[in-house]
């Protein structure tokens, strides 16, 4: 079995470490160099509290790797564990929480809903004046992507995959309707399966398939900081879900500050973007954190700060199906690729050897829901 993977980030270089495990010949082809998408812009969030099951369930899988990955790959990924803390302004928000948690809880996960006061005693900083609910999971972290990255490249190598940077592909021959092959700048690679899981440029790879799917680029900051108060270790990371605010620990008692809370360019170009943060945004960044924690104030310094590439979808869940015959989709994780690449490189495994994924019902991640309008609304998006 012959496949070709298109992208070298950590969802690419996951599955094809899970294809080269199981027997396949795999050529992992990088238009770049390794991760130098959106992998290495990653702020390493690993976490279980989403507003919806198969999220959930691909976290809870992704977290089995997660937790045993030095043991298994023999890399030290720096995983840490202090959890998450979700913040709810709205009425609403706190509403939506209580489901959550109950839907989280019904899958495994030690998620809790909290009053104001419990969050507070998790983020002893806190302001708890502006919030009506909080949820909170000890088991959720976060790791350093480079590493993971680092561990998935070497275990796929060692599986037999090879892995060509500066290979770009330029078009997916069909024959029949079913794909055959790719051209790439270096030549010709027969293909009975071909992976899309080019990030930012998934789409772009989807039209050389015949395929137009609603996946898009989308820039987002974030800034390291010295707080006025140095932010624990213990401290977890943080989330005003109604603002899109977020901080968590970084080293020696700095802190990572970012969100969405700022509009970017819906029509950035991934092969040209900005990769630097704006000073503008890293100053209401850290603004937005001081409004409701008090490890930040005027005295805090903006240390440095980055931009990378969400690859979006209108409900912020991925698509992750064999579109056509042979060509198989693993995009359009709207941030939250890092943490789920275990589980998807599994699921991509599964399409391939077996024509069916098992580890997870991914039934609500195919690319038909867009047309029929049968969206599943990821609420829990940072």
């Amino acid at each position: 079995m012959n496949v070709v993977v298109i992208g070298g980030g950590i969802v690419g270089l996951a599955s094809a470490y899970s294809l080269a495990d199981r027997g396949a010949d795999v050529v992992v082809c990088e238009k770049g160099s390794i991760g130098a998408g959106s992998t290495e812009r990653s702020a390493g969030g690993i976490r279980h509290q989403f507003s919806t099951r198969v999220n959930v369930q691909l976290s809870r899988e992704s977290v089995r790797v997660w937790e045993s990955f030095a043991d298994e790959f023999g890399v030290d990924i720096a995983y840490r564990r202090s959890g998450y803390l979700l913040l709810a302004r709205e009425e609403e928000t706190a509403a939506a929480f209580e489901a959550n948690v109950a839907m989280q809880q019904e899958e495994g996960v030690d998620s809790r809903f909290l009053t104001p006061a419990e969050a507070a005693e998790v983020c002893p900083e806190l302001d708890v004046e502006p919030f009506q609910a909080a949820t909170f999971c000890p088991d959720d972290g976060f790791a350093d992507p480079h590493l993971a990255l680092q561990g998935f490249s070497q275990a796929a190598t060692e599986a037999g995959a090879e892995v060509r940077t500066k290979t770009a592909v330029t078009a997916i021959e069909t024959r029949d309707g079913a794909v055959v092959g790719v051209e790439t700048d270096d030549g010709r690679l027969d293909a009975d399966f071909v992976v899309n899981a080019a990030g930012p440029w998934a789409g772009r790879i989807a039209e050389l398939a015949g395929l137009d799917l609603p996946v898009a680029p989308r820039r987002r900051q974030v800034a390291v900081v010295d707080p006025e108060t140095p932010v624990p270790d213990e401290v977890p990371l943080t989330i005003d879900l109604d603002t899109g605010s977020y901080f968590r620990p970084e080293r020696e008692g700095s802190a990572i500050v970012g969100g969405h809370f700022a509009d970017e360019d819906p029509d950035v170009d991934p092969d040209g973007f900005d990769g630097n943060a704006d000073l503008d945004w890293m100053i209401e960044a850290v603004e937005h954190a001081a409004d409701y924690a008090g490890y930040f104030g005027p005295e805090t310094r903006i240390k440095r700060g980055w931009a990378g590439l969400y690859a979006v979808t209108p409900d912020h869940h991925p698509i992750v199906e064999e579109t056509i015959p042979g060509f198989v989709n693993a995009i359009g994780f709207s941030g939250h690729g890092f943490q789920h690449a275990p589980a998807v490189g599994q699921l991509v495994a599964e399409l391939v050897l077996d024509g069916e994924a098992s580890l997870v019902d991914i039934g609500a991640l195919s690319s038909d829901r867009f047309e029929a309008g049968e969206l599943h609304d990821e609420q829990n998006v940072a």
